[in-house]
């Protein structure tokens, strides 16, 4: 089949960008949306043009390195799935379809669709370290862990940093980011040490990036391709409030939502 690609081209994070029209002939639909962009750029390169850049390491969903926005969805149209699972056989041929970076404040584009998300970095830097005893693995049951707890800390350890939550967010907010991060420790005996003052400083790094506040659209939940549920917020906030009344509380910011 054949596709028309409106990509957003943009030399440098100090460059003005803009739309360029490509036209992308044969493309199977066994292909994922990346397969389709490498042979976009390889024909590109032997017409002595630039390639297009697109952050991508594993490609398999794991990783979080790849995501822009295709036709106004973060990742796409389908949802629990990120760009490099996303296969051309959800698109017709001839179809026309708009490819954007991660429209955030907190995320500047750096060059085409790759932008900066150190800002995430940041934020689980500021959550510092966890102590455990270090050597031999530990018994497995050394450190019972209720069921409903150690599912609820899988579900929000799934979360892989793609920033699709920020991008689809109209405010560009962070929460459901930092409150997966947060509650993955939170939930497990070997979080608990550092609990409250984990959340005081990650809320606090939070609020010094630029991202904005949460307001409960719930558009982040419907784009994370790991399906995180906006519950894990309300988690965050109830946590960084207890944190403020601990008796050794962080230095920090104004709430987390």
């Amino acid at each position: 089949m054949k596709l028309a690609l409106h990509i957003w081209r943009q030399p440098g994070p100090r460059a003005s960008g803009r739309l360029v029209r490509y036209e992308v002939p044969d493309v199977s639909p066994d292909m994922s949306f990346l397969e389709m962009l490498d042979v976009l750029n390889e024909r590109l390169i032997e017409q002595g043009e630039e390639p297009v850049a697109f952050d991508h390491d594993c490609r398999e969903g794991i990783c979080g390195s790849c995501g822009f926005v295709i036709d106004g969805v973060a990742h796409g149209p389908q949802q629990g799935t990120t760009v490099c699972q996303l296969h051309m056989r959800h698109y017709r041929d001839g179809d026309e379809l708009t490819l954007e970076p991660w429209r955030a404040r907190a995320f500047p584009v750096l060059r085409d669709l790759v932008v900066d998300r150190s800002a995430f970095d940041r934020i689980v830097q500021a959550g510092g370290y966890i102590s455990v005893n270090t050597g031999s693995a530990p018994d497995g049951n050394s450190l019972p862990v209720p069921k409903n707890d150690a599912e609820l800390a899988m579900d929000a350890a799934q979360c892989i940093g793609c920033g699709a939550c920020v991008a689809q967010c109209p405010n560009g907010a962070a929460q459901l980011f930092t409150a997966a991060k947060v509650s993955h420790l939170a939930l497990l005996p070997q979080g608990q040490p550092e609990r409250w003052r984990r959340v005081d400083r990650m809320v606090a790094q939070l609020e010094a990036e630029v991202f904005g506040s949460c307001t409960n659209y719930g558009e982040c939940e419907a784009v994370c391709p790991k399906g995180i549920p906006i519950t894990f917020i309300a988690r965050l906030n109830r946590d960084w409030l207890r944190s403020a009344f601990r008796a050794e509380p962080e230095a920090g910011g104004g709430g987390a939502g």
